[in-house]
């Protein structure tokens, strides 16, 4: 007969949980690894990440270095080309691929940004509103319809024009603009949860009003949101991107591939390149994320698991 000490139980109650854990990731994974498309583009926005963090060491010269003797030079590969730049230069001599790559920092730190902003402030809104009801929830949903009423971009230059151009004011009014869509999903999941077993008896328990909201019923409604949040993470992007080519984002010489555009756009006949490898950056990054986006989507979603 054996005596299972105080030890052994604990070890127990904390290896449980553990595998639990594993066997969630195990079954996320799976569902998610489906969907090819979706690991790709994983595959692509991790390596997007890297060349971000490692710009310095992976940029063959400095974003802002001007070369007085190479202005709209080639590729290499083309005609007239020079090894030394292997994507070419722009009109005032700076190398491509060394501001496409410390331009991935800029375009990803925008997504970042501005998702995290607007997941916060729209999942506060929606608590609220799902969780009060009422006039809390009739004034914040009317608010959010007005907002949703004007173009995103329309409204971000609105924003931007009032603000003032620049990346951080930007980032501000692109989160102003995606923030009624978390808003109005996390209403919804909201008062999906709000009449389910677990949330009535938690407040019968004496759960506080504040507990219920934070803590019972918003992990439920997380999966949603993540999906939202990834397909927002590009949307955040183009409208950067649009922005900075409109002359509202991120002013010369920030290497962000919206206003390399914009800075591109007289030579558009002279000089392909200048126009291309920006757009074709924003194109990559964009595309993968929605990759991502549908991958989640089918793995955070029980009626979408495949059986």
């Amino acid at each position: 007969m054996t005596n299972e000490g105080p030890a052994t139980v604990e070890a127990a109650t904390v290896v449980k949980p553990r595998d639990a854990r594993l066997q969630m990731f195990g079954e996320f994974w799976h569902y998610f690894s489906i969907n090819k498309g979706a690991v790709i583009g994983l595959f692509v926005f991790a390596l997007l990440i890297l060349i971000a963090i490692f710009a310095p060491l992976l940029a063959p010269h400095s974003p802002d270095d001007q070369f007085r003797d190479f202005f709209l030079t080639p590729p290499a590969w083309q005609e007239g080309g020079n090894a030394q730049f292997l994507l070419g230069t722009d009109a005032v001599g700076r190398d491509m691929l060394s501001r496409l790559i410390y331009g991935s920092r800029f375009s990803l730190a925008i997504g970042f940004v501005v998702v995290t902003t607007a997941l916060i402030s729209g999942v506060v809104l929606g608590l609220l509103a799902g969780y009060c009801r009422g006039w809390v929830d009739t004034l914040i949903m009317r608010i959010m319809d007005i907002i949703l009423a004007f173009p995103s971009l329309l409204l971000a230059l609105v924003l931007v024009a009032v603000l003032g151009p620049g990346l951080v004011n930007a980032m501000i009014a692109i989160a102003f603009v995606l923030q009624p869509h978390f808003a109005r999903l996390t209403r919804a999941a909201v008062m999906a949860e709000k009449t389910r077993e677990y949330v009535v008896s938690a407040k019968v328990a004496g759960a506080s009003h504040l507990r219920l909201m934070l803590v019972t019923i918003l992990p439920n409604c997380i999966a949603p949101l993540i999906v939202q949040a990834t397909l927002s993470f590009s949307n955040a992007i183009l409208e950067a991107a649009a922005l900075g080519f409109l002359g509202m984002g991120a002013q010369p010489p920030t290497p962000e591939w919206g206003t390399m555009l914009a800075e591109a756009r007289e030579f558009i006949l002279r000089a392909w390149w200048v126009v291309t490898f920006p757009g074709l950056a924003i194109l990559i990054t964009v595309f993968a994320i929605n990759l991502i986006g549908d991958g989640l989507r089918d793995a955070l979603d029980p009626k979408l698991k495949r059986s």
